[in-house]
């Protein structure tokens, strides 16, 4: 897991005319995509409940979000992707107190850990890339996704990858100031899509999810 990318992001409800404030800004519109994103679980949200997000994306395969930095609070997220099929199974089998037995994707172990399908839901997505002015080139772009999904919900990400955990005030202090230029109020924050999806269609999850004194705005994405 050292070695693999701290996700720090920010969610924010986007307007009529946040593209065209992006392109203001300076924002180079990368692609818009349309994906389905399928997230498993145990019965008992065993994953979710101690924030840890198993997503199977379409065309992209398989990703194991885990709480990154602690001690940073704020309307933001950090989180460690893990996207190597070993690396994913072997923290699974850890986070589920299982023991190990040779090597397979994904795919593979999920019925032996009890892994079932919780939620699937498709997404556009328009991502864009920018810079701050008088960052040199070596420092990371934000990344900004606007995504709207199959059930009405649109949310919009401002996101910063970085390898190391020196690197997230850095990270921070960028995404806040660019929030700033954005027209995003400094204590606004939105839920993720898939928060949204169980608050709508599985209450109960969504409900125990509160209880387990999960973050109501916990990504479960990235949402990413």
């Amino acid at each position: 897991m050292a070695q693999s990318l701290i996700e720090v992001e920010r969610k924010f409800t986007p307007g009529p005319d946040t593209e065209e404030r992006l392109q203001e800004l300076g924002g180079t519109l990368e692609h818009r995509v349309t994906f389905q994103d399928t997230y498993y679980d145990t019965s008992e949200l065993s994953l979710m409940r101690s924030d840890h997000w198993l997503r199977q994306r379409e065309g992209s395969g398989w990703e194991l979000k885990c709480p990154g930095v602690a001690g940073i609070s704020g309307s933001h997220n950090e989180y460690v992707e893990l996207t190597s099929e070993s690396a994913i199974v072997a923290q699974l089998f850890e986070l589920l107190g299982a023991e190990e037995l040779g090597t397979a994707g994904v795919a593979a172990v999920l019925g032996s850990l009890k892994l079932q399908e919780v939620a699937s839901f498709v997404t556009t997505r328009s991502s864009w890339m920018l810079a701050l002015s008088g960052a040199s080139e070596e420092e990371p772009k934000l990344r900004v996704d606007l995504d709207s999904t199959d059930f009405g919900y649109a949310v919009g990400e401002i996101e910063v990858m970085v390898r190391e955990k020196g690197e997230v005030p850095a990270a921070l202090e960028k995404i806040f100031s660019f929030s700033t230029l954005l027209g995003v109020p400094a204590q606004e924050t939105a839920p993720a899509k898939l928060m949204v999806y169980l608050q709508r269609f599985r209450p109960l999850d969504y409900q125990r999810l509160l209880e387990a004194n999960s973050c109501s705005e916990a990504t479960g994405d990235s949402t990413s």
